[in-house]
């Protein structure tokens, strides 16, 4: 079989054009190193959080926003003054240090609590920063009809990275230890440093910034703006708002269910050891749920149906699994809920919820989506933490936070179908502006 024959099908395979296929593939390489570093450092994470005790989890929720809402105007302030071609450079270097600092830290004082509780702090602020960037570097790279058909295939990589991730965790602890663990994780946020460059070369050449392309803004000079221009963005734009609301809602699904879950596991599990194996076996079913989805659903979903799909069925999946949460509050039931919440998130609500700023400005892209991933989540978070514990005053167990979690999961839906209804329009209103000009 020729080349040109195998770079075809595999193209055709990934939903891809022949020539998209090397960013395509970069684009799920460099997901699959930062999530394979990350899920080997999140069952620590986890059981961290559950060491500190559940009681004192929106502790560390709200600890997190804090030091989120710190970091994103220092954030922001470094794209003010850094081309957008080496923003990421900056960033990655950045967190590659902290990684190097906490190894070193955890090798000399693993048993010290506190240090734990910074971990936990630190690794949640570091996931969201990290992601959150990725995404944006995608947006950057692709336009908005190449995002539709392949961003799933380039978040696949992120479900093979959360394959891979536990598996080494598990199987490098005993011979590597904590820190060891932390040193290979920075060693693949160096690699997805590296395919970075490979995709910002070829921007130029066949991605949102060629010739013939809608404008598109240099990346060789900073994003424009103040520290807190990209609140401001999000404040004044009813579009952006939205996003900040359907991200608001999808943080207080996400942590109703995490709260019950960790409740759960402590009851159920209290040897250490046994806990970080339910939650690895969770996320070994939740990526290969993943990936599946997204290598053969989730792009030919977008592209037929539209945005709007993608991030309305989760959610209503959602409330029906609350609904049975109600009925019959058990960890089965809930360990289901989990797992199809998180395929459902990483399969189609996260690519779809990318492509909402694939035809956005450069300022959106960086600025304004990072307030929304970041601060924005974990305000998110913490508001909820703090509700499911006045919730849980009430003393009606499980049933009363399922019922809420159900009303805020329709409104998350409905929500999302608003959203998608818009990106969908402004992906068609440019195509129909390309044929007309041919």
């Amino acid at each position: 079989m020729s080349t040109p024959s195998v770079v075809h099908r595999l193209s055709a395979t990934i939903n891809a054009e022949a020539h998209e296929l090397r960013p395509a593939l970069s684009g799920f390489l460099l997901f699959f190193c930062l999530f394979a570093g990350y899920f080997m450092l999140r069952p620590i994470r986890e059981s961290m959080g559950i060491a500190a005790g559940v009681e004192n989890l929106q502790w560390l929720f709200t600890a997190t926003f804090f030091v989120m809402l710190a970091a994103v105007p220092l954030f922001a302030w470094l794209s003010s003054r850094v081309p957008r071609l080496h923003f990421v450079d900056w960033v990655y270097g950045f967190f590659c240090l902290n990684l190097l600092l906490f190894s070193a830290l955890f090798l000399l004082q693993g048993e010290n609590p506190w240090l734990a509780r910074v971990f936990y702090v630190w690794i949640s602020v570091y996931n969201l920063f990290v992601m959150s960037v990725a995404w944006s570097l995608m947006a950057d790279v692709f336009d908005s009809a190449q995002a539709k058909r392949l961003f799933a295939f380039i978040a696949a990589g992120a479900s093979v990275g959360g394959l891979v991730g536990p598996a080494l965790s598990a199987l490098l602890i005993g011979s590597l230890g904590e820190s060891g663990l932390m040193l290979l994780a920075a060693l693949l946020l160096g690699a997805a440093l590296a395919l970075k460059f490979s995709l910002m070369r070829w921007r130029e050449i066949g991605g949102a910034g060629r010739h013939g392309a809608a404008p598109a803004e240099s990346t060789r000079k900073p994003v424009p703006g103040n520290p807190f221009s990209g609140m401001t963005r999000v404040l004044q734009s009813p579009y952006l708002l939205g996003i900040a609301g359907f991200v608001v809602l999808l943080a207080t699904v996400t942590t109703f269910l995490y709260f019950e879950q960790a409740r759960l596991v402590a009851e159920l599990f209290p040897d250490r050891a046994a806990q970080v194996r339910v939650f690895g076996t969770i996320d070994v079913v939740v990526q290969a749920g993943a990936l599946l989805s997204q290598l053969f659903i989730t792009g030919r979903l977008a592209q037929k149906l539209g945005v709007r799909v993608l991030l309305a069925i989760v959610p209503l999946l959602v409330c029906v699994g609350f609904i049975g949460l109600a009925l019959m509050p058990s960890f089965a039931v809930l360990a289901a809920l989990m797992i199809v919440r998180r395929i459902g998130e990483y399969a189609f609500v996260r690519p779809g919820r990318e492509m909402l700023f694939a035809p956005l400005d450069a300022e959106s892209k960086y600025k304004a989506k990072s307030v929304i991933d970041t601060v924005v989540y974990r305000a998110g978070d913490a508001v909820s933490g703090w509700g499911k514990t006045a919730l849980d005053m009430f003393g009606q167990g499980a049933g009363l936070v399922a019922v809420a979690g159900a009303l805020c999961a329709l409104l998350w839906g409905y929500l999302g179908w608003q959203l998608g209804k818009q990106a969908d329009r402004r992906v068609e209103v440019p195509a129909m502006a390309e044929v007309a000009c041919r």
